[in-house]
């Protein structure tokens, strides 16, 4: 299944949720039954999985992916994902691209909400919850589910029946981390770790708008948001819906690698209910630049909207400041 086919039933927007095991979000794949053929790291790395014809290793041929031997005795292989950043889960795609006489028939998956820094040993004895039920699997093939479960989940188990390779395992959701560790100290209102979450945009043609709220820098204009070059009057914009309700006291604005496509410049609207408040003019912006601004208006908002002008990329957004 190609990532432009949306199976009936699965809300689209539900793909554009960010990966919550993503690998460059913090998620980890900690353990797995077996891992003889291909690494079980290769779940959660951020690119499309590769191929290279007639590559072989010492343990056959090389695969992008986690794959496991030939079980010949019963029961199921399987692999436990810590969540970069917890949260409810949405939507779950199982890849099996480029494992083609070798995939699972079959694969289900749990989720389970463990607090603190569980070990391997201590996740067996967590409660489990199936959220995805036992289906059936094609070869080189993405196969989406939707969830339906309020559930704030730390966890998720891939179990694959009986064994065989997949090769990205995707998480999508909503984040809800624990932000008590952050009373009383200020904090980016606007990471994507933290809750944060780009809700409109006005345009992504070049690169999804959650890039610009991922934690981290930047390494390329690809993990940036980019817009088309835009023909008409207008401008692009994305509004951010903050980690909670707060204040925000000091923006970053980063064009990093942005070297003849940054904007000319940038603004940013507070959003409180029905009240929209500025809180910068449009100010100026240079190309392959970190910018700061201090802020001026005190007040609390929930969301908050960047107008970039004309068009053009970001690479990061940061709004620091308190939780009210």
């Amino acid at each position: 299944m190609s990532h432009s086919d949306t199976p009936p039933g699965l809300n689209p927007t539900s793909l554009h949720l960010p990966d919550l095991a993503l690998r460059t979000l913090g998620g980890s794949v900690v353990a797995a039954s077996d891992e003889s053929f291909a690494e079980k790291e290769s779940l959660i790395r951020p690119r499309r999985p590769g191929f290279q014809a007639e590559t072989f290793g010492n343990k056959g041929q090389v695969y992008d992916g986690w794959e496991t031997r030939r079980r010949r005795e019963p029961g199921h292989d399987w692999a436990v994902v810590r969540l970069g950043v917890p949260g409810v889960i949405r939507a779950v795609v199982i890849d099996t691209a480029w494992f083609k006489g070798n995939y699972p028939p079959y694969a289900s998956v749990e989720a389970a909400a463990v607090d603190g820094h569980p070990s391997p040993d201590d996740l067996p004895a967590a409660p489990w919850t199936e959220i995805v039920p036992k289906a059936g699997l094609e070869g080189d093939a993405e196969h989406h589910f939707q969830v339906a479960d309020e559930t704030r989940y730390t966890h998720v188990r891939l179990n694959i029946h009986p064994d065989g390779g997949v090769a990205r395992l995707r998480v999508h959701g909503e984040a809800r981390p624990d932000l008590s560790v952050y009373d009383g100290l200020g904090l980016d209102l606007a990471a994507l770790a933290n809750g944060g979450l780009v809700t409109a945009c006005s345009n992504d043609f070049y690169s999804v708008p959650n890039n610009v709220i991922a934690p981290g820098l930047a390494r390329h204009q690809a993990e940036g948001w980019e817009t088309a070059r835009r023909r008409d009057e207008g401008n692009d914009w994305l509004v951010i819906r903050l980690a909670g309700r707060g204040v925000v006291k000091l923006a970053e604005i980063d064009t990093t690698n942005l070297l003849f496509n940054a904007p000319g410049a940038v603004a940013l609207t507070g959003i409180d209910g029905e009240r929209e408040v500025e809180l910068l003019p449009r100010s100026r912006l240079q190309p392959d630049t970190p910018h700061r601004f201090r802020l001026r208006h005190p007040g609390p908002v929930t969301h908050v909207r960047v107008d970039i002008y004309p068009d053009g990329g970001l690479a990061r957004v940061r709004l620091h400041g308190h939780l009210s």
